[in-house]
């Protein structure tokens, strides 16, 4: 199991667009991912319950995954938040 802390930088947060660029990017990897906000832990693989973690500008996750490719998930994803998710 790995797990990262990431800042969202993206100006909305993730919401709509933004967030479906990170689902995307997630359902690249074959292993669990998770975003975990507050007490609040998530399967990051769907719309709906990003969405529903209400994440804004600035706000600090925890990005956890296990499985085969978890270090590359994570670090790629952390990468994409950091980057904020732009296009």
């Amino acid at each position: 199991m790995t797990v990262k802390e990431a800042v969202v930088n993206n100006q909305v947060g993730l919401y709509a667009r933004p967030a479906t660029f990170f689902i995307q990017k997630a359902n690249e990897f074959k292993c669990s991912i998770w975003m975990e906000k507050d007490e609040r832990r998530i399967n990051a693989k769907s719309l709906l319950g990003v969405l529903s973690l209400g994440v804004v500008q600035g706000t600090k996750i925890n990005l956890i995954a296990d499985g085969v490719d978890e270090a590359e998930a994570v670090d790629s994803l952390v990468e994409l938040l950091a980057n904020g998710l732009d296009r």
